[in-house]
């Protein structure tokens, strides 16, 4: 099959198209060929060595797909080929064809493209374990979002306004994105490069701060986090591109019983993603076969031109997700 291979760690030019084993499905797995799948932040931290995949997974980037079963293992009895799924997968997504279990399996609604499907698993999921599940964001409360027109940022943006109708949303984004995330339904756009975010959230919320945040930067944005969230109110840290470490005042934290949880969906346990996948779907998936959550793509590839898809998320050009399809 044609996929996507890694010669050697470093920029966009050392993804490579080439022929490679078609993988075999294990007994509680089933083979997609993959029609579209996508460009996530984890796909370029792992090209360039600092995010290896879980042991007995595929060394091949991607962590989403979205295509059609082509085979099923033996202890499979939920699905059948020719299934339309989408799926996480701890790698392999960049390829024609790629293993998933059957338990990560999420069908594609009959009015939902490969394309948009292809945006779901990765980005929609980890908002929703991480604001919901892991953060208990709750209808009236207040969430802040960092990453302004990101992936996980977008869609984190569309669940909270349907799932929690009446709580409010506030979003860092660059200059050049505060429009388009403002027309997404958020309450505050702050301009991060321009205005101190903590010292916005106090004021908005008359000195309350978030009950929860979200945040994929990591050791910078530590202090004004911990000054920007509630009493009682709960920091996810998803991703650390400016850092892993930093300082923290415990004494400030205990006193105003604060809980900072890291949180990574990749290596999880097969039977963890099954759990959280089973939720997501009982909950999440209903708005998106009514068409009440549309995907925000940016721009679709083909596989081919994979180095420039990841070119584009680097240079943070993108509101959205970035798709790439195959033939």
């Amino acid at each position: 099959m044609k996929a996507v291979l890694l010669d050697g760690f470093g920029g966009p030019e050392v993804l490579k198209i080439a022929e490679t084993h078609k993988p075999m499905p294990s007994e509680e797995q089933v083979l997609i060929k993959v029609a579209a799948t996508s460009v996530n932040r984890p796909d370029i931290v792992q090209r360039e060595g600092n995010y290896p995949p879980p042991k007995g997974d595929s060394e091949i980037p991607g962590l989403e797909v979205a295509g059609i079963i082509e085979e099923v293992g033996p202890g499979v009895t939920a699905y059948k080929c020719g299934d339309r799924v989408m799926s996480l997968v701890g790698g392999g997504g960049y390829a024609q064809y790629a293993v998933a279990y059957a338990g990560h399996l999420i069908p594609i609604p009959d009015t939902m493209s490969f394309e948009s499907a292809a945006c779901v698993c990765e980005s929609y999921i980890t908002a929703f374990l991480n604001i919901f599940m892991i953060g208990g964001f709750k209808d009236g409360q207040v969430v802040l979002a960092h990453g302004g027109g990101g992936g996980v940022n977008t869609a984190a943006i569309q669940l909270c306004r349907k799932l929690a109708p009446n709580g409010r949303i506030l979003v860092t984004a660059s200059p050049g994105k505060i429009e388009r995330v403002r027309k997404l339904g958020v309450d505050l756009v702050i301009n991060y490069q321009e205005e101190d975010f903590a010292e916005e959230v106090r004021a908005f919320t008359g000195k309350k701060g978030a009950d929860v945040i979200l945040d994929h930067i990591g050791a910078n944005y530590l202090a004004p986090n911990m000054k920007a969230l509630a009493v009682g109110g709960t920091l996810v840290i998803i991703g650390i591109m400016s850092g892993a470490k930093a300082e923290l005042n415990l004494a400030l934290m205990m006193v105003k019983r604060q809980r900072i949880i890291g949180s990574v969906l990749r290596s999880r346990s097969v039977q963890e993603k099954q759990e959280i996948v089973a939720q997501f779907t009982r909950t999440v998936m209903p708005v998106f076969s009514d068409g009440s959550i549309e995907p925000v793509i940016y721009r679709t590839y083909p596989l081919d031109d994979v180095a420039e898809a990841h070119r584009t998320m680097e240079q943070s050009k993108h509101f959205g997700k970035i798709v790439l399809t195959l033939d």
